[in-house]
Order: C-alpha cells, then sequence, then structure tokens
C-alpha cells in the first residue's frame, strides 16, 4: 500500500513539473516575442532621439533587413539601430559587406 501511495506521489509531481516546464518554455516564448514587437516599435522613433546624428526628417524607415535609410545632401546612410549586446544579422553583415565593396548602385526602372 505504502509503494502505490510513494508512486502516485512520484508521478503526480512528475505531472507538476512535467507542466511548470511547458509553462516556462512558453513565458519564455512570450518575452521574446514581446522583445521582439518592442524593439520593432522603439526602433521607429530612435531617429527623434537628441543623440542620433543626422536630421530626423531625412529618415525612412524600412523595418527589415535594415531599420532605414538616411538621406543627406553629400551621402546616403543604410542604418541599423542595435541596443545592448544584439548584433548583426546574417542578412544585415551581407548588406554591409555589398555597401563596403561599392556594390551599390541607383537604378531607374520605368514601367
Amino acid at each position: 500500500m505504502l509503494e502505490i501511495v510513494l508512486v502516485l506521489i512520484l508521478v503526480t509531481v512528475i505531472i507538476i513539473c512535467w507542466k511548470l516546464l511547458g509553462q516556462n518554455r512558453k513565458l519564455r516564448f512570450e518575452k521574446r516575442s514581446l522583445s521582439s514587437k518592442y524593439g520593432k516599435m522603439t526602433e521607429q522613433f530612435l531617429p527623434f532621439l537628441k543623440d542620433y546624428p543626422y536630421n530626423e526628417q531625412n529618415f525612412r524607415f524600412i523595418g527589415s533587413p535594415i531599420d532605414g535609410v538616411q538621406f543627406e545632401d553629400d551621402k546616403i546612410v543604410l542604418v541599423e539601430f542595435k541596443v545592448g549586446g544584439s548584433n548583426l544579422t546574417g542578412k544585415q553583415k551581407r548588406i554591409k559587406e555589398l555597401v563596403e565593396k561599392k556594390k551599390v548602385k541607383f537604378e531607374e526602372i520605368r514601367l
């Protein structure tokens, strides 16, 4: 009888732990999702901060794969905002590489 009670207690503890781990995974996913959404929202306002080095009126938000384009009288700047320890994605690194290799052009397409 005691063995049956111990097995039932053990099974109950395992089920509770399994459910808690599942909830923890779900919470981590939701936190990452919210963080991503928050990041995308705040990126649109970063050009309006006092530390932004360009005229915010000349910034155009794209969102992906880079945050935007800054149009200045003497240059055009592709802008990617990063906060904290975040790094460029593979696609963003490739764009940076293409710009550094001067593989950028202007093309007029008439339809």
